[in-house]
């Protein structure tokens, strides 16, 4: 199923357009988020139409009523002429010093099972030694950085061969992608959704493949020493206030049974069929 991109204000729109089109994007009437920002809908109304400039408080009210992304709550505060409050700063600063220690801890404590970090657009930001050897025999263009883990997943010359349930997982990462595009409002992920979708797309034929029972949708990975069966966590900081930290995410997996542990857990590395 393609998707086409979320509503969006003309560029340039005031701040006004903005907030109208964020409501709209959540479903929501003028009454509701009125309600939730204890404000009245007459001065929702005005503030959404430009008769009514509202306040960085207010901005920053609806915005937060809105779950909009920090990123683009400093682009509405620009639109209604206020600075941004929220700071971006890469994770070599040293300002997220203690965020990239906590990160490469979370990461070297997963071993020997496969964790990464990627970033809003799922660029690889950091890996574990047993997600490397994962990824390992994929072309080597994709591996170049900037590497991009869904394309590296679905790609053809990617993992994609080896997945041995390629058609679940695949529809699993294009259904958070398209969730993921309906809260951001992502121009890039919108276009990395059609790239993904053009990808061949194989049949749902994993009748032989173990039952989870509904509850997880497991990646089966073809190696040297069978098929490996992971299922994945997500897990985000809690309370950002910095864009970067907002932005990034860490995706760990787990052995989904007890034979892909023994595996990962034994003296020999393993490879990629």
């Amino acid at each position: 199923m393609a998707i086409h991109a979320p509503l969006a204000a003309p560029a340039g729109a005031g701040v006004g357009a903005l907030l109208r089109g964020w409501r709209q994007r959540r479903r929501l009437s003028q009454l509701d988020l009125a309600l939730d920002a204890n404000i009245s809908t007459r001065h929702l109304s005005f503030v959404e139409t430009g008769r009514a400039q509202p306040s960085r408080d207010m901005v920053l009210r609806l915005a937060e009523q809105l779950a909009v992304p920090l990123r683009e709550r400093n682009a509405l505060l620009a639109a209604a002429g206020f600075a941004p409050v929220y700071r971006e700063r890469g994770l070599a600063d040293p300002a997220l010093g203690p965020a990239r220690k906590a990160i490469d801890l979370v990461l070297a404590g997963h071993e020997p099972y496969p964790a990464v970090a990627v970033d809003r657009h799922w660029t690889l930001v950091a890996a574990n030694q047993a997600s490397e050897r994962l990824m390992a025999g994929a072309a080597p263009a994709l591996l170049e950085p900037p590497v991009n883990v869904l394309r590296l997943s679905l790609n053809p010359d990617g993992m994609a061969p080896r997945i041995a349930n390629l058609g679940e997982w695949r529809a699993h990462l294009l259904r958070r992608l398209r969730q993921q595009i309906a809260v951001s409002a992502d121009a890039v992920l919108v276009a990395l959704l059609a790239e993904l979708e053009a990808y061949p797309a194989p049949p749902h034929d994993d009748a032989a493949a173990p039952d989870y029972g509904g509850v997880v949708v497991p990646l089966r990975l073809a190696t040297d020493a069978g098929v490996l069966a992971f299922f994945g966590t997500t897990t985000v900081f809690g309370t950002p206030v910095d864009i970067t930290l907002a932005e990034l995410a860490l995706e760990a997996f787990y052995p989904a049974d007890e034979k892909t542990a023994e595996m990962l857990r034994g003296p020999t590395p393993l490879r990629t069929s």
